[in-house]
Parts: C-alpha cells; structure tokens; sequence
C-alpha cells in the first residue's frame, strides 16, 4: 500500500485510526534515536529515513536524484513494517538484533532481509526498535553501503 502523501504529516493523518497510534510511536522511536546527520522524508510511499545529498552528495546508486535511504517505516495492508538497511547490511548489528529480539518480544520474529514485519502493534517493541535505529551512524552506514557496493 503505497502512500501518496508528500510529507510525514500527511502520510500520518491518513493512517487508520488502528494503526495510527502505534505509527507515531514508532515514528518517536526512530526519530528521538537516530544520530545526528539522517533527515526524515516521504520515500516509496512510505516514511524514510535518509541520508541526505548535502552530507552524501552521490545519493541512492539507484537513483543517484534521490537521498541514500537508511530506514522505512510503512503500514501495509496486513502489518507495519520497519525496512532498516543496516540490518540488511551488516552482519554484527542482525546477529545482535535476532540474539536480543526475543528479550523484548514474545512471538517468534517475522522477519525478510531488511524487513521487519508486525502484525499485531502490541506486539511492536518501541523501545527496542529505537535502540536499533541508534546502533548505526551517517559515517558508519554511508561506509557499510560503499563496501557493499564494491562488492
């Protein structure tokens, strides 16, 4: 379900009511930890978290017009996802990730390469999700995709 709202904002306030809570508190969550340097925008149709041209100016090799994504956050038809390319990318930070999910979460992880999926928003750990996205810097990210795109 792709969003085709131009900000944050509108993308939130057309959000089912259902979901809507649980959305900006994992929106919070991201936000309040990521560090210094990624900017939030509207990417895919879906909130992003980004590292923006002016700190890495040749972008997403994609798409070198847009930002080098980092995270996604997006209520699709059937579960809230969190797309987090660090853990897509790195080995050290989804090997700490999958060891230290089931502290926090009861039910077995839904989980694709970058893609976490929650069907149920009780079942999303905020705090847990907020730690994740303060595991990775600007520098660090923007060097972990530049070796993989060596690669």
């Amino acid at each position: 379900m792709q969003s085709e709202a131009l900000t944050p904002e509108e993308y939130l306030a057309e959000l089912p009511e259902d979901r809507k809570g649980a959305m900006l508190k994992l929106r919070n969550a991201i936000k309040d930890n990521l560090p210094k340097g990624f900017e939030e925008v509207m990417g895919y149709g879906m909130l992003g978290y980004v590292v923006p041209h002016s700190i890495y100016p040749n972008g997403y090799h994609c798409n070198p017009k847009l930002p080098l994504p980092f995270i996604n956050l997006a209520s699709q038809k059937n579960f809230i996802a969190i797309y987090h390319m660090g853990i897509y990318s790195n080995k050290n930070l989804l090997d700490w990730f999958v060891i230290e999910y089931p502290k926090h979460v009861k039910t077995k992880i839904d989980m694709g390469k970058s893609c976490l999926r929650f069907k149920k928003v009780d079942d999303i750990p905020f705090e847990f999700i907020g730690e994740l996205a303060a595991k990775m810097t600007v520098e660090v990210w923007i060097s972990t995709y530049e070796k993989a795109l060596k690669q």
